[in-house]
């Protein structure tokens, strides 16, 4: 099936988190392989048959005494320990008696793998093992898969099994296409609603059981659901819920793996099919109808539903049209019901369009008691391939919520975006005036280690290593062939042949992986993100809160010490207490470090910060009050001023692309050379006169010519208006010069704009070296604070 990444007919994908582990029922025949993705990591198993015996030879390997890795592994805790604890107490089966299985403990490369095969049914345990990363350490904890292909298909009909229950079900029920299905749900219970084999639709309604008791049919209303949550697909959040045109919540969205629903049109009706000539044609609305008949609720010719995993367009002339779902085998949505309800929900049969991927299959639904506790979730894959992922809270969560955080989700993560009982305004002249910190740790880390680790990354990113000392920080680009920009990030050298990377995307650790594994070159790149988290400490006192914690270890600089791309390894309470990473980097504009440390110690390092900056006013800020500092500082973002189809060049970081100095090759270089004699495109900054609604992607003109676009806006309270980073035709690009940036058709309306620096309230980058002096000539106006 064109677009849907599918394993071949019996076969299961099963990853195992790095310091996790996975519970497999196995039968009699099955092979199993297990694949190091990235290399380096060691794994145990243990495979117990029915009577709870546990002996390698079940597996064809060869036992290597009791499993204390994996006994160890279980012992700390986590989602997926929690899952096999629980599976081995319902089996009886005592881990303590069990033979183990070590797996790739002499080392092995990406995708090295190794296969066995059970002799009889039973239970798998794998674990990926190893002990916990330090902020100073190069070996991550890293993803290994269990593929498991069955002598037996679970689903004998095809290759789709349902998925595992994510709690204990109270109720289920498989809905064929061409069918309805009602059922009650009590007020608190969630439902889970099931695309068994991917790209199938599924029409949901629900009614207030309390009013229909009355007479009165209180269902789902589209617009007011759109209306009251500002959005047209809603979102797991406070305000992601579905309401009457009482404006009465019934529903809330819990998580959602596949993202991509329709709450605009009606569920497929008779005329539909009719006017298409399939007289006759099974058809959802009058499947519903039937289905809520018990419950005397009126037949409709056309239901008002949402419509879970359709894919509606919009093309050209504004017309509705459908494609193909985007949701994969197993994705499911997950609501909590807020009232006692009646829930219907049909089996799309429309074989006639691209709605169910032209092939109509089952939906599946399954109800859990209110006692369950499900966090928040919206799906995240690393690449269309990869497997969906639950939204995460980083290791800083809670501590961020118990100061009023609202948090949105960042690149598969829950991060602040501002706090209660404050503004978003407010928390930007904490940055500017005072002290903050934040939640980064959504940013992607990964360790670059190995004899060729330099010339190994040297052809990878544009700066120059040779030039990079241990303990310095460079910030460079990832680029494509064609000169394009990966990522943007720094590498921080921690030895001679140890590097770090930290980005904004996954993208930039999925290349230099498919790099190394192109590679003749001895390295391997080990995503590290889930084992280093970070704060930002930023503004004029950061030195001094954190100096007053954390004293360097032997060797290493003070922070008092540590110029502009610098970094130290310290720790508080003498040489053996809690490690950290403090580099001098940021991302406001300000002067500033950046903390990095194990997600164990989180907690601990956090309430050190904190309790050390009450002396000094330091704030909570999010991401929004973020986004106006970066964006007057002229600092770049990916999405917004750069993308695989621009260069550093287009995004005005020229500095990051020495080719003079750099005489070895990397990717993208051929190509930026030719650029680079005609730089077609720069990043300038747009000052606009007041504060007017500029959006990015607005088109920017020199007269009736268009010379570019806009790319990021915030409203300045520094400036008092509006200013807006825009990539622009380089010869066009003069300061000072005058533009005009169009709006509704781009040619009816037009905003002026004067042409400034990429920082515009800091040109000479005085802040960020903490001179805080800002000079008279410098290009401020408005309201100027510091």
């Amino acid at each position: 099936m064109p677009g849907l990444p599918l394993l071949p007919p019996g076969v299961e994908r099963h990853p195992i988190p790095g310091g996790g582990s996975r519970a497999v029922e196995l039968g009699a025949g099955d092979t199993f392989w297990i694949v190091d993705r990235e290399g380096m990591q060691e794994g145990e198993l243990v495979f117990f048959d029915v009577q709870g015996r546990a002996r390698a030879g079940y597996i064809g390997a060869t036992g290597s005494g009791l499993p204390t890795r994996l006994i160890s592994l279980l012992a700390r805790g986590g989602p997926s320990g929690t899952n096999v604890l629980r599976a081995l107490s319902t089996a009886g089966f005592d881990l303590g008696r069990a033979e183990a299985v070590q797996i790739f403990h002499g080392g092995s490369s990406p995708a090295d793998h190794l296969a066995f095969q059970a002799d009889r049914p039973g239970l798998l345990i794998v674990g990926a093992v190893g002990d916990e990363m330090s902020v100073d350490s190069s070996v991550p904890l890293t993803e290994l898969v269990l593929y498991v292909r069955r002598v037996k298909k679970q689903n004998e009909k095809g290759e789709f099994a349902l998925p595992d229950p994510i709690g204990k079900p109270i109720y289920e029920h498989t809905i064929l296409p061409g069918t309805a299905h009602s059922y009650e749900v009590k007020k608190g219970q969630y439902i889970q609603v099931i695309d068994v084999r991917g790209r199938e639709c599924t029409d949901f309604q629900a009614f207030s059981r309390s009013d229909l008791d009355r007479g009165v049919e209180s269902g789902i209303d589209q617009g007011a659901t759109r209306s009251m949550t500002g959005t047209f697909h809603p979102t797991p959040g406070l305000l992601s819920k579905y309401y009457t045109t009482d404006l009465d919540p019934l529903l809330e969205l819990v998580q959602d793996t596949s993202g991509h629903h329709d709450t605009f049109a009606i569920a497929c009706t008779g005329r539909y099919y009719e006017d298409l000539g399939y007289f006759g044609h099974k058809n959802c609305s009058d499947n519903i109808s039937n289905a809520l008949s018990p419950y005397s609720i009126r037949p409709r010719r056309g239901w008002p539903t949402i419509n879970f995993f359709f894919n509606l367009l919009q093309n050209d002339p504004h017309a509705l049209a459908s494609g193909e779902p985007w949701s994969r085998p197993g994705d499911f949505v997950l609501m909590r019901a807020l009232t006692d309800l009646v829930c219907v929900n049909s089996g799309c049969p429309s074989d006639i369009d691209p709605a169910n991927g032209w092939n109509p299959s089952e939906i599946h639904v399954r109800l859990y008691d209110e006692t369950e506790s499900f966090k928040r979730s919206v799906g995240y894959r690393m690449s269309p391939s990869a497997v969906a992922q639950d939204t995460k809270e980083t290791p800083f969560h809670q501590k961020f919520a118990d100061l009023g955080a609202e948090f949105v989700p960042y690149s598969g993560y829950f991060l602040p975006a501002h706090f209660r009982n404050t503004t978003v305004v407010d928390e930007y002249w904490a940055i500017r005036d005072k002290t903050v910190i934040m939640d980064l740790s959504a940013l992607r880390k990964c360790e670059i280690i190995g004899p060729d680790a330099e010339e190994f990354l040297d052809g990878c990113i544009t700066r120059d290593l040779s030039r990079l000392g241990i303990g310095g920080v460079y910030y460079t680009a990832v680029c494509n062939e064609t000169g394009g920009m990966i990522d943007d990030g720094t590498i921080m050298r921690l030895g001679q042949h140890n590097f770090r990377w930290v980005g904004g995307s996954d993208a930039s650790i999925l290349s230099l992986q498919e790099q190394a594994r192109k590679s003749a070159l001895n390295v391997s790149v080990r995503n590290s993100t889930d084992q280093l988290c970070n704060l930002a400490i930023q503004g004029r006192n950061s030195l001094k809160v954190l100096a007053s914690i954390f004293e360097p270890v032997t060797g290493r600089p003070a922070v008092s010490e540590l110029a502009r791309f610098m970094f130290t390894i310290a720790r508080n309470g003498g040489q053996n207490g809690t490690p950290v990473l403090i580099s001098r980097t940021g991302f406001t504009g300000e002067f500033g470090f950046e903390v990095f440390c194990h997600p164990k110690d989180a907690v601990t390092v956090f309430d050190l910060i904190w309790k050390a900056g009450q002396g000094f006013a330091l704030k909570p800020v999010g991401l929004s009050a973020l986004n106006i500092a970066r964006v007057e500082a002229g600092y770049v973002t990916a999405g917004a001023e750069f993308c695989a189809d621009r260069t550093p060049y287009d995004a005005g970081i020229d500095f990051t692309v020495p080719l003079k100095s750099k005489r070895r090759d990397f990717i993208g270089r051929s190509a930026l050379e030719k650029v680079a004699v005609h730089r077609k495109r720069t990043l300038v900054t747009l000052a606009f006169e007041t504060g007017e609604d500029v959006v990015p992607g607005s088109p920017v003109f020199s007269g009736s010519t268009r010379i570019g676009e806009v790319t990021s806006v915030c409203r300045s309270p520094l400036l008092g208006r509006t200013i807006a980073l825009a990539t622009m035709e380089t010869a066009s690009a003069v300061l000072d010069s005058q533009v005009a940036v169009g709006d509704l058709d781009g040619n009816q309306k037009r905003f002026s704009a004067v042409v400034r620096p990429m920082s515009i309230f800091d040109p000479s980058r005085l802040r960020v070296a903490g001179i805080y002096h800002i000079e008279e000539s410098a290009p401020l106006v408005g309201s100027q604070r510091s």
